[in-house]
């Protein structure tokens, strides 16, 4: 995994210039009070305080120091820009700001993907006067999301998604196991083996357990598509190309239960990913079939390219008998839930309205927003099928919504169940935004973890 805390921060470093941080409604002020020479450099180019904006500070040394102007204080988005708009070298804030949340801005404005390419440059540091550890968890659970999505499908398959997973699971005490292969059949994962059995590579799946028995149990849930052809509904070139990121949701889930252990929550968690690709061959699943599950409910496959929900609907089915007292899930599901929100906003949906608003409530808290879809169940009619008692698709209305309610089919009753539809990638590069693989609806998540901890 990318380390992007290394060099990143350093503690004292008395000679690091110095950092100013101001708002553009506070940079007046912050103005009046600087030499003229200073007012007047500042003013040369134009620089107002604005949220993204950066400016470097002359002194009779050469350069004296900087000023970035920022937005919203607690937004650590706010401090991306910093950290390579500044000149490499040390850098330590001035005046008071909250720690956490400017150490967390500072590291996912780091970030780079450097597996196969090095960064042009280092990134700025920054001084503290101690790293904020929840922080740096987040940091290296956001960093896991963002390699696992952009790392390639020949380097990230099912079996190395395995390899990560079992990893994991040593390092934190965890408990592990893969059901691999024709496995699948014989322990009743029949959704899962018939949507990977056509690659070369054996779908499985991951399950790992951590936790005390006597704690809350949370059970986990990702989609592990590693690769989405489409099937025998085969997506066309530019829908295909950048189809290594629909384990996007495992990535999330995976990272999730990696920070819960990091910080050792007070909780038990069951982490569940179908890990496959969605292969063309000669034993590829058609439309028009009817598979099992799991559950017993028996699915007409109307498309193909709707096999995420047809794993995760085996997983959720296994999660529900560990009884746990929440299920949460995430997946690169649908398409539909982008039209609607955008990239940058996950949909969230829920059967259960006080885990629906924690998890809302962990993403206004951490900046991190999420936005709360129905579950219009007379939508189910969309999914009849004829010959089973239900399809995987059938429509192009309200293709999340639709989506969502198949997955709740799954989940016992009574069991509280949140289901995030999240698109796990920038198109393109912002501050503390590179283009490619984004963890988007994570901190939300840890946010409700522990707030279920703490109450």
């Amino acid at each position: 995994m990318t380390d992007t805390t290394a060099d990143l921060f350093i503690t004292g470093a008395q000679d690091a210039r110095p950092l100013h941080i101001v708002t553009r409604d506070a940079y007046a002020a912050w103005r009046e009070a600087q030499p003229a020479v200073v007012q007047a450099w500042l003013d040369a180019q134009a620089f107002d305080g604005s949220a993204g904006s950066l400016a470097l500070l002359p002194g009779d040394g050469g350069l004296d120091g900087a000023i970035i102007g920022i937005g919203d204080a607690h937004d650590p988005d706010s401090y991306a820009h910093a950290v390579y708009g500044l000149p490499e070298g040390d850098w330590r804030v001035t005046g008071t700001h909250e720690a956490g949340v400017l150490q967390l801005g500072w590291g996912l404005g780091a970030y780079r993907f450097t597996r196969y390419k090095n960064a042009a440059r280092k990134p700025a540091r920054l001084a503290v006067d101690a790293t904020d550890a929840d922080s740096l968890a987040v940091i290296a659970a956001t960093t896991r999301v963002r390699d696992l999505v952009n790392t390639p499908t020949e380097h990230m398959g099912p079996e190395q998604m395995e390899a990560v997973v079992r990893d994991i699971a040593a390092e934190h005490g965890a408990t592990f196991e893969s059901i691999v292969g024709d496995a699948l059949l014989a322990q009743n994962f029949p959704a899962i083996h018939a949507v990977g059995r056509a690659s070369h590579r054996a779908p499985r799946l991951l399950h790992l357990s951590w936790g005390d028995a006597a704690h809350p149990h949370i059970a986990i849930v990702g989609k592990g598509v590693c690769f989405d052809t489409g099937g025998l509904d085969i997506k066309p070139a530019d829908g295909m190309r950048n189809m290594k990121k629909d384990m996007g949701g495992a990535a999330h889930a995976i990272a999730l239960a990696e920070l819960v252990m990091a910080r050792k929550l007070p909780l038990r968690i069951t982490l569940l990913v179908p890990a496959v690709e969605n292969a063309i061959g000669p034993d590829a699943f058609r439309p028009g079939e009817v598979i099992d599950t799991r559950k017993g409910i028996t699915v007409e496959i109307d498309n193909t390219d709707a096999e995420g929900r047809l794993v995760l609907c085996d997983a959720l089915s296994f999660a529900g008998e560990q009884s746990p007292n929440a299920i949460l899930d995430f997946a690169t599901l649908t398409g539909a839930a982008r039209i609607a929100l955008g990239p940058d906003l996950p949909a969230l949906f829920a059967n259960d309205d006080a885990l629906a608003n924690a998890w809302i409530a962990g993403g206004e808290a951490t900046r991190d927003p999420v936005w709360r879809m129905p579950l219009w169940r007379p939508y189910l009619r969309y999914l009849t099928s004829g010959i089973a008692d239900l399809a995987n698709a059938g429509s192009r209305m309200a293709g999340s919504v639709t989506a969502a309610l198949y997955l709740e089919r799954f989940v016992p009753d009574g069991t509280p169940w949140a289901h995030l539809d999240t698109y796990a990638w920038n198109d393109s590069s912002r501050a503390g935004h590179p283009q490619g693989g984004e963890a988007l609806g994570l901190r939300a998540a840890y946010a409700l973890l522990k707030a279920r901890c703490e109450g």
